[in-house]
């Protein structure tokens, strides 16, 4: 004989809300041998160099599917590689705040808040331009990044230095190059 409970269901129990267990721009207690302080200050680092490189993954997706021109095909395929290494950034860069007890921001408007990367226009842009873009984001996250890996290095925390510059750095240096080595003007053939 089996006895039924009136609680247990297989109707899912939609639509529920819940209380706010932990605010976004607070740690909990975690035993990494790092202060309160110095994992507060690594994630408000990585919580801002995490909002540039979403938006920069949304940039890099964009313009992967806005390429135009003679070197259409190379750029698409390019971009899109970069875009695949930058969401790999975006897990290891949340990854660490929630390591560190934090919260990663993850919502697109609270990104869209707090990113220090301008926003593009909703248009089609020359190629040139749109690489440009893609170099001045790379710029930003590589100063704050460089920023916080020196800090971070000063207060211990080891983990979230190699993070910014094995990763985020190393990263970022290389696409940049790629990126650059496009917008140097030498003509596809010469007369």
């Amino acid at each position: 004989m089996t006895i039924s409970s009136p609680h247990l269901s297989s109707q899912p129990r939609l639509r529920q809300k819940g209380e706010i267990i932990q605010e976004f721009g607070t740690v909990k207690q975690f035993p990494l041998g790092l202060s309160y302080e110095t994992r507060m200050y690594s994630c408000q680092r990585l919580n801002q160099v995490l909002a540039d490189t979403q938006i920069l993954y949304g940039l890099y997706k964009k313009h992967h599917w806005l390429m135009r021109g003679a070197t259409f095909y190379q750029l698409h395929l390019v971009l899109d590689k970069h875009a695949g290494e930058q969401l790999g950034l975006v897990d290891a860069l949340a990854e660490r705040v929630q390591t560190l007890g934090g919260v990663a921001v993850g919502d697109p408007r609270h990104v869209a808040e707090i990113t220090s990367v301008p926003r593009p226009p909703d248009g089609v842009e020359e190629v040139p331009a749109m690489l440009s873009r893609l170099l001045a984001a790379h710029e930003t996250i590589l100063t704050e990044t460089h920023e916080a890996a020196a800090r971070v290095a000063e207060l211990g925390d080891d983990g979230t230095n190699d993070l910014l510059v094995s990763q985020v750095i190393r990263t970022g240096e290389l696409q940049a190059w790629f990126l650059a080595e496009h917008l140097v003007d030498t003509p596809l053939v010469r007369a």
